[in-house]
């Protein structure tokens, strides 16, 4: 930026984009995917699942994420959920995190005022 020329990001923005780029900082391990918890009913007739009340199976923690373009699907035991579930937390974070950028990226962007100039032709 030359001397006399209009800063394009602004105060605001840059102090927006270095919040960002601290709080991805403290980001730990993170777990892509999603998870979630589920009682059910199996397909036994004379269980109590189907009783009145019925006495749902579970909660059986299914973690699901994709790899290599396929879904994959894992039970988590309770330990493990115990164990992982800040890791899920984070993953879910920095999504937020980086999509928070992105809209502040393209927001600088979609102002720059080169947008308003013809080009020759």
């Amino acid at each position: 930026m030359t001397k006399g020329t209009k800063d394009p990001i602004g105060a605001r923005r840059r102090k927006a984009q270095a919040r960002i780029a601290a709080a991805l900082g403290d980001v730990g391990f993170a777990l892509p995917g999603s998870v979630a918890i589920r009682s059910y009913r199996c397909g036994k007739a004379n269980c109590a699942c189907h009783g009145d009340p019925p006495r749902l199976h579970g909660p059986s923690i299914q973690w699901t994420r994709k790899v290599n373009a396929k879904t994959v699907n894992r039970v988590l035991s309770e330990e493990q959920w115990r164990d992982y579930e800040a890791w899920f937390e984070n993953a879910r974070r920095l999504r937020a995190l980086v999509s928070e950028l992105e809209r502040l990226s393209l927001e600088i962007f979609e102002k720059d005022a080169r947008w308003t100039k013809r080009s020759p032709g």
